[in-house]
């Protein structure tokens, strides 16, 4: 089938303006492929005809827009995770693809963001702040510290060379790796225990699945020092939630960071809101101000190798 016949739609639902620039970057590239591109579920559907790829942030493929394309042949995620579409009734052979490695900056900055804040005690501050109150305590530093790193992989590793340069040590967590740029030691999953009680801050980047589902549990949040504390920028479920309160609220760690939770929105009545050792952020660790254009080079990418059949240079394939 020759570059004439490929018809692609790009689904952008939280910012469509987004859409434009995948548009005129994709039609400069390619001028032969067919584009369409929607900003909602309905409007996928009503441009959807005859598609053979789509384009799109794994959580805003509707599950009827597959089901209504026989000829549809490849899905690129926007997003890290999959785990959206790999609840779908996927046909057998199409691929897909993630944005696996494009979200290392914002991913690591959030982390240490967290760690600051919670190192430092910003809460505080920003309380003293609002009520006028001047007051004075040492201050914790990042340098010295050991973070742990639950889940190795390109953001892992570009968290580790940042966490090095603020002078930490920084040891690993993974089964698939022995070694990685940036880390000190790496540790197969069976020692997760001994990271978690020497690490100051255990942070995951650990994607979820039935074998990391609550690997964060109450075991090992009681290996870890009460000096320390949980950064969760992976998934919610990959950590007990019951299990994290209940260390928050005994002080047997010292405070959390979390992006994720078990269930998003998180509830109104989540004990989570009101614990004063928490600080929380409503799940935007992939999220960034240039977002297209951090996707553009993989998007690119691996389009021209669909274009050009080339199915083994696509890049992020995910195993089904």
């Amino acid at each position: 089938m020759t570059s004439t016949m490929r018809r692609l739609l790009i689904i952008e639902n939280e910012h469509p303006a987004d859409l434009d620039l995948y548009r005129a970057m994709l039609a400069a590239e390619y001028p032969a492929l067919q584009l369409f591109t929607a900003s909602s579920a309905a409007e996928a559907r009503a441009r959807a005809d005859g598609v053979q790829a789509i384009v799109a942030k794994a959580q805003y493929v509707p599950a009827q827009l597959v089901a209504e394309l026989p000829r549809l042949e490849w899905i690129q995620a926007l997003t890290t995770g999959v785990d959206p579409l790999l609840a779908l009734p996927l046909p057998p052979g199409l691929i897909l693809t993630s944005a696996r490695g494009v979200h290392g900056p914002q991913m690591s900055e959030l982390a240490l963001l967290l760690m600051l804040a919670l190192l430092r005690d910003l809460p505080r501050m920003l309380d003293n702040q609002r009520r006028h109150h001047w007051e004075r305590w040492p201050q914790r530093l990042l340098a010295g510290r050991c973070v742990g790193i639950v889940g190795i992989g390109a953001i892992s590793e570009e968290l580790a060379r940042r966490c090095r340069a603020f002078g930490t040590r920084v040891v690993g967590v993974s089964d698939a790796r022995a070694t990685a740029e940036g880390f000190d030691a790496v540790y197969p999953r069976r020692e997760l225990a001994r990271v978690a009680a020497e690490a100051d801050f255990l942070v995951l980047l650990v994607p979820y699945g039935p074998e990391t589902h609550h690997m964060i549990d109450a075991a090992v949040l009681g290996a870890m020092r009460r000096e320390a504390c949980l950064i969760n920028i992976a998934r919610g479920r990959v950590v007990d939630e019951t299990a994290l309160i209940d260390a928050l609220r005994s002080g047997r760690i010292a405070g959390a960071g979390l992006d994720v939770f078990e269930q998003e929105p998180l509830p109104a009545d989540s004990p989570l809101w009101g614990l004063p050792n928490v600080i929380m952020t409503p799940h935007i660790g992939g999220m960034s101000d240039r977002y297209a254009e951090q996707l553009l080079p993989l998007l690119l990418h691996n389009v021209g190798a669909w274009l050009r059949g080339a199915h083994g240079e696509l890049r992020n394939v995910v195993t089904r």
